[in-house]
């Protein structure tokens, strides 16, 4: 009985490898691909359901234009400059006091930094809206410690309202963040530390001269990710700040002003997708200066 050719085992599982890999593709295609052309073709639209029109660049003029667009702009940058490095430099000193060699209770540490990664995001939102409220626990506690005569407007002051956002991120976020530097600084090989500190270099040198530097990578990825994560900020304004469905202008973010725009008020879908792309570019734009900064250090 003659064997079948090598070929025609090699087409067969070409033929079944195309079929599985086409479904991926398929799915790529259908949620990545059409969306974004869809968003671009729309971006050069105004008007609403079926009744657009071709505007061109029309809606990247009106960007600059736009007080509440300019607004939202200026929010998601504060929050971008002042929540990044704050949640990093705290993940990265929770990080190294988790892995002191003599530290007791390190894994119940560990998941109570970072259990508020997989808390319900309604729950917190909503346990952040009541201790900053008004006559909630903040106010009461600090009144009771002496630092105020009176309540402090949390969630309606235009400066304090930030500052509970960016509470609220930084508590959330952080132990996520934590987890990758703890894992990275377990991975550096002990011998180089021993070597050091036979040598007498001080735990500050051991800590800037070794760990800092084989923390580049990692240190990178979380910078890209929660720049990339603020930029679009949307649900901690929308559940916290938020009241009823009216929004507060202090803390609306480009995310909440393309809901606005797609859901809230008379729709304009084109404008919305023209915001969206602003957020694209900024991601591209912050994302590039860091990769390329992390290169030059190299």
């Amino acid at each position: 009985m003659a064997a079948k050719p090598a070929t025609s085992y090699r087409r067969f599982y070409d033929v079944n490898g195309w079929l599985f890999v086409s479904i991926a593709l398929g799915l790529i295609g259908v949620f990545m691909a059409y969306p974004i052309v869809r968003s671009l073709w729309m971006s050069l639209h105004a008007g609403q359901g079926t009744v657009v029109e071709f505007v061109g660049v029309g809606n990247v003029v009106r960007l600059a234009s736009d007080p509440v667009f300019l607004k939202a702009l200026q929010n998601t940058c504060i929050f971008l400059v002042i929540q990044v490095p704050i949640m990093l430099l705290l993940a990265l000193v929770m990080a190294s006091c988790l892995n002191m060699p003599n530290l007791r209770f390190r894994g119940l540490l560990r998941t109570a930094v970072f259990l508020p990664c997989v808390t319900s995001l309604v729950a917190y939102s909503v346990v952040f809206k009541s201790m900053f409220s008004y006559d909630g626990l903040v106010n009461h506690g600090l009144a009771w410690l002496g630092l105020i005569s009176e309540p402090i407007p949390w969630l309606n002051d235009p400066f304090w309202s930030k500052v509970v956002i960016i509470i609220a991120i930084t508590w959330r976020w952080t132990g996520y963040n934590m987890i990758f530097y703890l894992a990275a600084m377990q991975n550096i090989d002990k011998s180089i530390y021993e070597a050091a500190r036979i040598d007498g270099i001080s735990a500050y040198r051991r800590f800037v001269s070794i760990t800092i530097p084989n923390l580049k990578p990692v240190i990178l990825f979380t910078t890209v990710t929660s720049t990339i994560g603020t930029l679009q900020l949307f649900d901690e304004p929308m559940n916290i700040t938020t009241v009823g469905t009216v929004f507060s202008d202090n803390t609306l973010t480009l995310s909440m002003y393309i809901y606005n725009l797609s859901f809230k008020f008379v729709p304009n879908f084109g404008y919305a997708a023209t915001v969206s792309y602003v957020i694209v570019l900024l991601v591209a734009a912050l994302a590039a200066i860091q990769f390329y900064a992390a290169r030059e250090r190299n």
